[in-house]
């Protein structure tokens, strides 16, 4: 239905490119997101498969084996996989940062080595910031690195819900230095580098996230990130992975309501189609409007970010708006659903499930408001 998804504003490309996307979603995907979600189980025939599509490269420019697409198609990309199931989704926005961050900061020869068995999906990335006892308050990374006499580095510390950790054959690690905060490509398979899987969660549970334990890793000098030093490189990664996340919150939101309309139309109540009742309609309609308003807002700040005209105010704006109304969508979706809306026969409640995580990663609600307030007001509330 074109109210709920403005294909108008897109590019011949972007369509193009979205349509084998939601094929593959439909074909591949949708039908196997249950049983994976269930048995909380990795679903690596399905990223094979989307390696073969050449998902894992399209930002990776062309010189490095990537599509090289831009911003806004990759953000369409990522709503179509999360439309299918917003693990999926992870998978490759996870990959993007570490691609991201080799692009932006690494030294020519960490390019050539990484980003071409990168763009195929050879070899996954890991972003690796968060710790037990840092979430938002990303200077307060604890994780060390002290550089040797002889030029070599030495890591220690412990990070914690590293999305792909474990599945990864390399990841960047953030860690404090005498210099401020530093970015390391640490390889997987590097002595002292081990990490353990993270189970018995409620959400994204297909999805590998996983602690990471540092235990004098040493790596050679030029294992270091040179183009960046203290929290702008973390900052912009995470300004990086918003604009996925924000878009894949739209696509999980999208299949909830769709899921809804197409069974009002079928379902039958006192003799007609619950679509028919006014109050079903308003729910619809209310669905409609805010899945709208959130494609077309992420869409102008995927143009905005191509053109370098994006703030981390407008990152916050799309986030926070994203997560929070898909949430409201999947909820009132559920409720047109009544008690079908809790089963497995339907995507609401994986989906809805899955979006409390993606409502407080990369930035809770409270982070976001306060940046938002900071831009507004010229005062920041993050530290008393």
């Amino acid at each position: 239905m074109a109210i709920a998804t403005p294909y108008s504003e897109k590019t011949d490309e972007q369509k193009a490119i979205t349509e084998m996307v939601r094929q593959f979603a439909d074909e591949q995907i949708i039908p196997n997101a249950e049983h994976y979600d269930h048995e909380d189980e990795f679903p690596e025939p399905i990223v094979e498969q989307m390696k073969e599509l050449g998902l894992f490269g399209v930002t990776i420019p062309e010189e490095y084996g990537g599509m090289g697409l831009d911003l806004a198609t990759y953000a369409l990309i990522v709503e179509e996989l999360s439309r299918g199931w917003i693990s999926i989704s992870g998978v490759v926005n996870t990959h993007f940062i570490g691609s991201y961050l080799l692009m932006k900061f690494g030294t020519e020869e960490q390019k050539q080595y990484f980003l071409p068995k990168m763009a195929t999906g050879e070899i996954r990335a890991a972003f690796s910031l968060s710790e037990p006892e840092v979430g938002s308050d990303v200077q307060g990374i604890k994780a060390t690195a002290k550089k040797g006499e002889d030029g070599n580095w030495e890591l220690n510390g412990q990070k914690m819900w590293i999305t792909n950790c474990s599945a990864s054959a390399v990841a960047v690690v953030w860690a404090q230095t005498d210099e401020g905060v530093r970015g390391f490509v640490v390889p997987k398979g590097t002595p002292g580098f081990t990490t353990q899987d993270i189970h018995k969660k409620l959400s994204l549970r297909a999805s590998i996230t996983s602690e990471l334990l540092l235990d004098d890793v040493r790596l050679p000098g030029d294992a270091v990130l040179p183009d960046v030093t203290g929290l702008r490189g973390p900052l912009s990664c995470l300004n990086e992975a918003r604009y996925g996340i924000f878009w894949g919150a739209l696509g999980a939101a999208r299949t909830c309501y769709e899921t809804a309309l197409e069974y009002a139309q079928a379902r039958q109540q006192f003799g007609a189609p619950i679509a028919a009742f006014q109050l079903t309609q308003e729910k619809l309609a209310n669905m409609a409007v805010e899945l709208a308003k959130g494609q077309l807002l992420a869409l102008h700040f995927g143009r905005m970010k191509d053109q370098g005209r994006l703030a981390p105010e407008h990152v916050s704006i799309a986030k926070l708006n994203s997560t929070r109304e898909a949430l409201e969508i999947c909820r009132s979706a559920r409720t047109v659903l009544g008690g079908n809306g809790i089963s497995y026969e339907f995507p609401i409640m994986r989906h809805m499930a899955n979006l409390e995580s993606v409502l407080t990663y990369e930035g809770t609600p409270e982070m976001h408001t306060l940046v938002i307030g900071q831009a507004l007001t010229g005062h920041s509330a993050f530290r008393s």
